[in-house]
């Protein structure tokens, strides 16, 4: 148990200074995590609804919703394929780069200030196991 409550205390600190990071821009986690998807995958052509389903394990359901709001709030927008109309990519707005460029940087300092207690052998060693036990209970 002092594993488990370790890692479910240092989810709330890390999540709270997540907060911290993007409430005076104006975005929650969930949007930062959606543009933040869109932004790495550095495609001109969008993102598809089904790869951010699957970088941020929701249902399509839930993305469409996500993305719907985005939409709403001018920091994405849709374009039909150009093979296949039916296709749709997502692709940040020139809001909503500028919005996740503003506060990126200040994330990765963040998440990199973090681990600076750890050795670089240390943190691999972290990794590693944390992604076991993601694998044991089906989240990786």
């Amino acid at each position: 148990m002092a594993v488990v409550l370790r890692v479910v205390l240092l989810s709330g600190v890390l999540f709270d200074r997540l907060k911290a990071i993007l409430g005076p821009v104006g975005l929650a986690p969930w949007e930062y995590d959606v543009l933040s998807a869109i932004r790495r995958a550095g495609n001109p052509s969008g993102v598809t609804p089904k790869e951010l389903c699957r970088s941020a394990q929701l249902t399509s359901g839930a993305m469409t919703h996500r993305i719907d709001r985005l939409v709403a709030r001018g920091l994405v927008r849709r374009q039909a394929g150009r093979a296949d109309r039916r296709s749709v990519g997502v692709l940040l707005t020139a809001r909503g780069r500028a919005l996740v460029d503003r506060v990126i940087g200040d994330r990765m300092r963040d998440a990199i200030a973090c681990l600076t207690p750890l050795r670089k052998k240390e943190l691999a060693e972290l990794t590693r196991l944390l992604r076991i036990v993601s694998r044991g209970i089906g989240e990786d």
